[in-house]
């Protein structure tokens, strides 16, 4: 029996919405039979205590309304209909589900077979159904107050062409810094912190590109090796920033404490790009757990197989494909980039796995309807947006095609620049390219040369130090005896691979980083340094880490262990770049004459 007083409830806005006289809650589901809402006085309760059936629905929108419920609220769903893979229906109301609209994230999860809507023992794999009560082990979405005293918060505004961006994991790059505070070192607060700030400001970045901050999911894979999803690509919540990262409990005073980095870092004149992941979840392929979107509709958020749709599309390589073809799941992806914007007050994102967002039926189109919503939405397309162009679909490597309003990751300028300083002859003619900001590329269209993210390394990858210290790579604390990862070593015949006392080989080695620090900083387009490579971190030559969140992923701080050399050197190459406009034109060279601000031909 319902001992709360409930109304009908309003379809729009959708998640859960305090109103000051009570809280309104609204879940998308085309597909489902019922929904039910359900309470939870605390993160420890295994069970809820309240379950209320939603009796309204508008435009496939379950809707209801209840007074006097307070921000701090735990809350989830169980949703029923068929359970029937080969038509693509996943229902299965003995699942507790995330709200894809929850702005915040409790607890984590816990892996356990109730996490699974089919029976792991059965023959039929995810043929049979399972009706084990997942409650228990699943995280609660939490109810906000949104409040927050931005006071004269203004974004930085800095165009595209001027940014310098500086690419870094929020725990990674405090978590071992002695000026932080213990309790605030790899949150959120750290990275807003004023050692922080000092240390970008003195380095001379006005942007920092953090890695997920979306709530996440650590794999099973990797808990059962005891490691974690460090890096984040594995997201389950769109509105929730990451509650591992707060310093602050979890019942929503993350939001706060992103809110609060954000203001600081603006206040120093540095804006925030977010990466965001919007091509997959955390669900996985048929065999993974329901957790959320597979369990509230299936065939809806996730694109099937049109032959079978008891399988998924996959060209992230991570077992689902979001269905952003559906107008519904389409509209979350914008709804989330705009409340990251409108509300957080993030100054733009980069895009994991972007091409697969544009693909209509299969291929990726320029036309798709992902591009054409964010170019008409007056929030979004005032912002930066950054491409990763590639996918691991048929034609998935989209490098030079996006449309007219997004940057990407150039990935040739990478790869040139690298064989390059690695002595591979015949690109002389390809080098001036990427030195001028792919015109090959960009030159088109209405594009400019700062269409072009231009790096060296990222954090996908070996470290710039790595890069010229090893031939192959060292993964092998990944548990995967060192076959994950690309074998992307470079041959840099130093004459030794790794840590040497060799004065030559090192000496060489601190020539190559300098070089490519000056190719980097002295081309044109925008700049993207991994951070850490400013002073020479290292993996050990584990170009990987996606799981290794301990001291070989984190950012070193002790003066003894960084190259301080470098780290000057770089500092000198962004004021260089800052304070000479000829090394960040908005405008590809033409050719003309030198006193004219170009270059002969």
């Amino acid at each position: 029996m319902n001992p709360l007083k409930t109304w009908l409830g309003y379809p729009y806005p959708l998640g859960a919405t305090w109103m000051d006289n009570g809280v309104n809650f609204a879940l998308f589901s085309a597909n489902a039979t019922a929904v039910e809402l359900c309470l939870f006085d605390s993160r420890e309760a295994e069970h809820e205590s309240v379950r209320i059936r939603l009796r309204e629905h508008t435009n496939q929108i379950w809707h209801i309304f209840i007074p006097d419920l307070q921000p701090g609220q735990l809350y989830g769903y169980r949703v029923y209909g068929p359970y029937e893979p080969a038509q693509g229906h996943r229902f299965n109301g003995a699942k507790l589900l995330i709200d894809p609209y929850a702005k915040a994230i409790a607890g984590c999860i816990d892996w356990d077979n109730s996490l699974f809507a089919y029976d792991l023992n059965a023959e039929e794999k995810d043929l049979a159904i399972n009706e084990l009560d997942s409650a228990p082990r699943v995280p609660k979405a939490v109810v906000i107050d949104p409040a927050f005293d931005w006071g004269n918060d203004k974004a930085p505004g800095c165009p595209l062409s001027e940014l310098m961006i500086y690419e870094v994991h929020v725990t990674g790059f405090t978590k071992l810094c002695p000026d932080v505070p213990d309790e605030l070192r790899g949150t959120y607060a750290g990275v807003g912190s004023t050692a922080a700030i000092d240390y970008l400001k003195k380095l001379g970045v006005n942007a920092v590109e953090l890695l997920p901050v979306h709530q996440h999911v650590d794999d099973q894979l990797l808990a059962d090796k005891g490691l974690e999803n460090y890096w984040g690509y594995n997201t389950l919540g769109y509105f929730a920033p990451e509650c591992a990262y707060s310093s602050t409990p979890c019942d929503g005073g993350q939001v706060q404490e992103f809110k609060a980095m954000v203001k600081n870092l603006h206040a120093a004149g540095i804006e925030v790009i977010l990466d965001v992941v919007y091509n997959h979840t955390a669900e996985g392929n048929h065999l993974g757990p329901t957790v959320s979107f597979k369990g509230i509709d299936n065939r809806s958020y996730y694109r099937l197989m049109n032959d079978d749709p008891r399988f998924y599309m996959d060209y992230t390589g991570t077992g689902n494909t979001l269905n952003a073809n559906n107008p519904h799941v389409l509209q979350l992806i914008m709804d989330s980039l705009r409340y990251w914007v409108l509300d957080m007050h993030v100054d733009g994102f980069r895009f994991d796995l972007a091409s697969t967002l544009a693909r209509e039926e299969h291929d990726v189109s320029a036309f798709s309807a992902f591009f054409d919503v964010i170019q008409q939405d007056p929030v979004l397309s005032q912002v930066k947006l950054i491409a990763e162009p590639w996918d691991v679909g048929d034609g998935g490597y989209q490098v030079g095609n996006f449309p007219v309003l997004w940057a990407e990751w150039n990935g040739k300028y990478r790869d040139t620049i690298r064989r390059y300083w690695k002595g591979d002859e015949g690109l002389i003619g390809e080098l001036a390219y990427r030195l001028t900001g792919s015109p090959d590329l960009y030159q088109h269209g209405g594009k400019q040369p700062y269409a072009s993210i231009n790096f060296i390394t990222a954090h996908d990858g070996f470290t710039l130090h790595d890069l010229v210290s090893y031939n192959e790579k060292h993964n092998e604390a990944n548990g995967e005896n060192n076959n994950d990862g690309d074998n992307n070593g470079q041959s840099w015949n130093c004459g030794a691979e790794g840590p040497t006392d060799d004065e030559e080989i090192n000496k060489l080695r601190r020539r190559q980083r300098r070089n490519f620090m000056a190719t980097m900083f002295l081309s044109q387009g925008v700049p993207m340094i991994c951070g850490g490579d400013e002073y020479g971190r290292t993996q050990d030559g584990n170009n990987n880490a996606y799981c290794q969140d301990n001291e070989l992923s984190w950012l070193d701080w002790d003066a003894g262990s960084r190259d301080g050399a470098l780290f000057e050197f770089t500092a000198k190459l962004i004021a260089l770049r800052r304070d000479h406009a000829i090394f960040r034109r908005p405008k590809f060279f033409q050719g003309r004459k030198i006193r004219g601000g170009d270059v002969r031909t």
